[in-house]
């Protein structure tokens, strides 16, 4: 057993009484909606702003770059999962309701799993951290839809305060410290792409822009941050050069 569940006095476990106690006042149809979300709703919204992501991007004057951003928010996620496998099976600590049954445990089929750390929490801000790269609005909305998740998946009686806050922190780990590495390579992969057939799904050809001709490009994320569009407004963008 870990060491993380077997402490009954530390803030950890008194949060996750505290929230997860929530639940067990709350009536049924709340308990069920809180569910869903924390389960799917957030991801589908998640899904839904990489989607607009994408279509704001196609109409910047450096589309290729910043579609390029938006392809490394899926592509982050996936590597933040594969990177918690090891980390889950080494730390190995159980749901805290094998260790501690009084919670309301409010989904089914999470007892033969490990709790850190939690997957929902990493991937929702792995696609957060990602997208505000490249959109601050959306970046910020995911975001909350993130922090949401982290309060779900606690009230739902499924993971401990910890488990979201380490799953945050391997997110952001992995989005910032390969997005460099990654930029290098997607950012020609779009360039390429976009004087192919393929070019509507790169670029929506902005006024005087012809789509798959020659654009100015605003870099190739050589930095720790993805590349800053020349034209885009501040509010929206935090692609530092």
């Amino acid at each position: 057993m870990s060491t993380l569940s077997a402490d009954t006095t530390n803030p950890d476990l008194e949060l996750l009484y505290t929230v997860n106690g929530w639940a067990k006042g709350s009536p049924a149809w709340l308990d069920t909606l809180v569910s869903w979300i924390g389960e799917y709703g957030i991801l589908l919204g998640l899904v839904a702003l990489c989607a607009a992501a994408w279509l704001r991007a196609r109409r910047r004057p450096n589309a290729p770059v910043a579609v390029a951003g938006v392809l490394w928010a899926p592509l982050a996620m996936a590597l933040a999962e594969l990177a918690n496998l090891p980390i889950s099976a080494i730390v190995g600590r159980p749901r805290p309701f094998v260790n501690h049954p009084g919670l309301d445990v409010l989904v089914a089929g999470k007892a033969g799993t490990y709790s850190f750390v939690s997957d929902h929490a990493t991937m929702s801000m792995a696609v957060a951290v990602a997208l505000f790269l490249v959109d601050r609005r959306l970046g910020a909305l995911a975001g909350s839809l993130a922090a949401l998740q982290g309060f779900c998946r606690i009230f739902m009686g499924v993971h401990y305060p910890t488990d979201v806050l380490g799953g945050y922190a391997l997110a952001t780990a992995v989005v910032l410290l390969l997005a460099p590495l990654a930029m290098s390579v997607l950012v020609p992969l779009c360039h390429a792409l976009a004087r192919t057939t393929a070019a509507p799904l790169i670029t929506a050809g902005p006024a005087g822009t012809p789509r798959g001709g020659r654009r100015r490009r605003g870099g190739t994320g050589g930095g720790r941050s993805l590349p800053e569009p020349e034209h885009a407004a501040p509010a929206d963008s935090d692609l530092a050069a």
